[in-house]
């Protein structure tokens, strides 16, 4: 039979690799399943002799016992001493009785397919695994349908001599069987996530809940509705939330994204999902991923799956519950939500409570944190709503003395290039956004023959909820009772800050947004192609050598390799010149590539910045730098969302000597640092990485120039934003810059906040902005970061806008 076995079966994850399990060759070693089953037993032997570790179907000698190598768990309900017992306490016996003998136990979970464990079809109860015991026959069936879908989980070896402590065998035979049921459950969790019930039993308790009941006792004693009307009313918000996930569709969707990624898109890169495993077992993990591209929705489900975790449930918006498709992707996960449902008291508490009984019986989370895709390229700033309905539920969870762990992972996607590049720039451009119907779906399938080239899929430092809480507010919150504490509305922005930049800290670069960063610094988005090339290596090395902790990664290959990606692409053109070739964008590429350079912008920050400092003063020292750069860096840091350092004078000596190593700077010999004199390759290529900040600091130091100008006390922060907004349009047409990312609303917004955020500005009694001589101060320190020309233009289009 396990001949057999091994000819029918084709494992689709086998983790981890038999050769990382770490078995020591010289100890015998068991093998322990969680239930009896041939099956299992048979595959695991055929698994064993091909992977060249000791057997698991056959017997083993131990110290004069003959066992077979392939233990198995009775279940619990088999109370009887005889013959149902853990089947280890012989082994203890000889282990108490020698202490020279060792022996190794490998727990290993085995799964014939994968069902979240609720009713959903005759092949589900037949073919699947589930949190129910499966009998004979559906195990055979199983066996017969599922044969490409098995997973097969090893544990960490378990040494059995660490668990006697010299009490009765019996009663660590016990405790080994105890150990080994709680890391079966846990792997069990992670991999089918915890037991649903039936859809319609979930939003039947949902709208009876008591605090949905108390909503309506509130709607009905204003005499709006009746009472029954109101349930109805409830119930039906319930099954427009609520989702529906099936194992058909998962397996469906599976399939077919599997082909959608060999279609569309080179492959997937995927980092640091090992740290997600572990977590899973016992943690409500809440996925918070960038969003760049519809396509988010339906990959890290599709890597989650493929890796051997449960998909999560996924908030989407209520636009994407249209015909064919809604109906789809509610069955994949997807649960659904309004844009805003303020006003709207009743729908408010049923999806509330829909979320929390998601969250407190473990179910994995997956939502956008910016609301909507970035049509910029940048991280948006995260949105309070769903980041506080978690934090609510958990404290709710934590009052109620039921506290589940819960923990954030920051998710980065990258793309080579998206499917909807043109109609970002369209809306950049002032076009309406399109509505998403069925017949969307079609332009989508036209493009599959086009080049995508590959994802990146990051995962970020994890965040503990409760740890978190414990840094930012004490032990004390613990002790609050309810759902609601004084602090969580300042808390919540703040959160939303550290996810985005655990995100931010996890970005992939990639040959297009690597090629992009240089392009489009100079100046009419045209390179001889050895600069590039050298220019990108210059990138490369210095983020793997940039001061502080980093986990973005870097592209495969050479930097030459990356200019053909970004041709293949489509993104640049090659010009041929008998001098050396020649890359260069039109207005259209340089456009769409602007998208891909935001993605990464943030990454060197401090470096572009530092060189900035060197574009138009050859020298500076240390204390120089340092008040020339302070006044303007966290601005700059909120605005492109990175984790400032502690010390800004460390950082920044650590950047210079960085810089020295680079030979793009040198020491002055009193000192301080200097441009080099004749080195014009190193001076071409600090201008080149100074150029990277430039259009960040034209930004704020319009705005600056506007809000002196007019004078303290005259502007709120709206029509300073606006007239901001109106002078860089102003100035991107005078100046030939065709990039309407430049003048963004939303980063004038932010600039304004963040002036207010870190004490420049304040706020009269009638909501007009004020500040003081200290920005006078800073505003003209800063200014000496830009050649006379550009500072005498940006005044002079301030002016003559009056």
């Amino acid at each position: 039979m396990t001949r057999m076995i091994a000819a029918w079966v084709r494992p689709r994850l086998i983790e981890p690799l038999p050769a990382e399990l770490g078995i020591n060759a010289e100890l015998p070693v068991f093998y322990v399943l969680p239930r009896t089953a041939w099956s299992d037993t048979w595959l695991l032997g055929s698994l064993t002799s091909r992977h060249g570790l000791p057997a698991a179907d056959s017997r083993r000698r131990f110290a004069g016992l003959s066992l077979p190598g392939c233990l198995a768990l009775p279940r619990r309900r088999q109370r009887h001493p005889a013959g149902h017992a853990p089947p280890f306490e012989a082994l203890i016996e000889r282990l108490e009785a020698d202490p020279a003998l060792a022996v190794q136990l490998v727990p290993v979970s085995i799964f014939w397919g994968r069902a979240p464990g609720k009713r959903f079809g005759f092949w589900r109860m037949v073919a699947a695994d589930s949190w129910q015991l499966t009998g004979r026959l559906r195990r055979l069936l199983a066996v017969l349908v599922n044969r490409r879908s098995v997973e097969i989980h090893f544990g960490a070896p378990l040494m059995l001599r660490d668990l006697c402590d010299g009490r009765e065998p019996a009663l660590t035979n016990r405790k080994a069987a105890r150990l080994l049921r709680v890391h079966f459950r846990r792997v069990r969790s992670r991999v089918l996530g915890p037991d649903l019930s039936h859809r319609r039993t979930l939003i039947e308790g949902v709208a009876s809940s008591p605090h949905v009941g108390q909503v309506i006792d509130e709607l009905a004693g204003e005499g709006r509705q009746s009472r029954p009307r109101l349930e109805r009313r409830a119930r039906r918000y319930g099954h427009e939330i609520a989702s529906n996930m099936t194992y058909p569709v998962l397996r469906f969707m599976d399939g077919l994204l599997r082909r959608l990624w060999n279609r569309l898109y080179d492959g997937v890169d995927v980092r640091g999902l090992e740290a997600i495993k572990p977590l899973a077992e016992d943690h409500t993990l809440v996925y918070v991923p960038c969003h760049r591209s519809h396509i988010d929705y339906l990959l890290l489900s599709y890597v989650l799956y493929q890796e051997g975790l449960m998909p999560p449930h996924v908030a989407a918006g209520r636009n994407l519950d249209m015909p064919l498709v809604g109906p789809l992707l509610r069955r994949g996960g997807a649960f659904f939500l309004r844009r805003s449902f303020r006003d709207n008291r009743l729908y408010g508490a049923v999806f509330n409570e829909y979320l929390h009984r998601l969250i407190a019986r473990g179910h994995p989370l997956e939502y956008f944190m910016e609301g909507g895709r970035s049509r910029s390229g940048r991280m948006l700033p995260a949105r309070p709503g769903m980041l506080a309905m978690t934090l609510r539920s958990f404290l709710r969870s934590h009052a109620a003395g039921q506290p589940q762990p819960l923990a954030f992972i920051p998710v980065y996607i990258g793309y080579e290039r998206v499917i909807e590049s043109a109609s970002y720039q369209r809306e950049l451009r002032g076009g309406r956004k399109r509505k998403e119907t069925p017949l969307s779906l079609l332009r989508v399938l036209g493009k599959l023959r086009q080049p995508f080239g590959r994802v990146s899929l990051n995962i970020g430092e994890l965040l503990r909820l409760a740890d978190y809480l414990d840094h930012e507010l004490g032990r004390q919150w613990r002790s609050e009772p309810g759902p609601q504490p004084a602090w969580l509305n300042d808390l919540v922005p703040r959160l939303g800050e550290t996810l985005n930049r655990r995100i931010n800290a996890t970005a992939a670069l990639n040959p297009v947004n690597m090629v992009a960063l240089v392009l489009l610094a100079t100046p009419h988005h045209a390179i001889e192609e050895r600069l590039l090339v050298r220019q990108l290596s210059l990138l490369a090395k210095l983020q793997r050598r940039m001061p502080g902790p980093t986990r973005a990664s870097l592209p495969e290959g050479d930097p030459e390799a990356w200019v053909e990606q970004a041709l293949v692409l489509g993104m640049i053109q090659r010009r041929d010149q008998s001098l050396g070739d020649i890359l260069l964008a039109d207005t259209q590429q340089a456009s769409q590539l602007g998208w891909y350079r935001n993605n990464v912008l943030h990454l060197f920050a401090l470096a572009g910045l530092t060189a900035f400092a060197f574009r138009h003063q050859p020298r500076h020292s240390l204390d120089e730098l340092e008040a020339l750069l302070a006044p303007g860096w966290p601005i700059l840091a909120r605005e492109l969302m990175v984790t400032p350092p502690p010390d800004l004078r460390e950082a920044l000596a650590a950047m210079l000597e960085v810089l020295v190593e680079q030979e793009l700077l040198e020491p002055d010999g009193q000192g301080g640092w200097q441009r080099f004199e004749e080195r014009l390759e190193a001076g071409e290529s600090l201008d080149l990485l100074g150029q990277l900040m430039q259009p960040s600091l034209e930004r704020g130091y319009l705005l600056l120039a506007v809000l002196i100008h007019t004078g303290t006390g005259r502007l709120t922060a709206e029509s300073l934003a606006e007239h901001s907004r109106l002078l860089a349009e102003r100035l991107a047409v005078l100046s030939g810059l065709d990039a309407p990312e430049f003048f963004d609303t939303r980063l004038f917004v932010s600039l304004v906040e963040s002036l207010e955020l870190e004490g420049w500005l304040w706020r009269d009694p009638e909501d007009r902005l004020t500040f003081d001589d200290r920005l006078r101060d800073a505003a003209r320190r800063s200014s000496k970061l830009f050649d006379p020309a550009l500072r005498h233009r940006l005044q002079l289009i301030t002016r003559r806008t009056e």
